[in-house]
């Protein structure tokens, strides 16, 4: 069972921007500069090559994370184990406090909303981690202690 992941479209949409944008967008900048004469010492003509060259660099970069992400296999996940996807909730053994976490790809990190990157420090503690396993990781605000409540994966979804 291997399930689309939602990053995949992000970066396909991504990916799609930039190849119009250097279809489309760069020509009609390369032109509007060769219009005005002289290219070497053209800043238009030199801004819209700079652009163009970050463009083929940044689709470079995308097609390679998505033929990456491509061969991920959900199913390669075990059920009660966190992993991708997984939603963790742990309480911090220090204050009480309990948090809920989603472990997801880098590219979909957003701390403030609870979606922590498998490669930040916190997500790499939690990966292959289960119900009742005690995490201690170091982050910006400190060593903290967190001992995982419950785990859902992405197959109880």
């Amino acid at each position: 069972m291997s399930l689309e992941l939602p990053v995949i479209a992000k970066l396909k949409a991504e990916k799609a921007a930039f190849e119009r944008e250097l279809s489309v967008e760069v020509p009609r900048m390369l032109e509007e500069a060769r219009a005005h004469g002289d290219l070497s010492e053209n800043a238009e003509y030199e801004a819209a090559k700079e652009k163009q060259g970050i463009l083929v660099a940044r689709i470079g970069q995308l097609t390679e994370r998505l033929a990456a992400l491509s061969r991920y296999d959900t199913s390669s996940i075990p059920q009660g184990v966190v992993g991708y996807g997984s939603r963790v909730e742990v309480e911090d053994c220090d204050s009480g406090e309990q948090t809920t976490y989603q472990i997801v790809f880098p590219e979909e990190a957003d701390p403030p909303k609870g979606l922590v990157s498998m490669a930040a420090p916190l997500g790499q503690a939690l990966l292959r981690r289960e119900e009742g396993d005690q995490v201690t990781v170091q982050l910006p605000s400190g060593t903290r202690t967190l001992e995982v409540l419950s785990v859902s994966t992405i197959h109880d979804r």
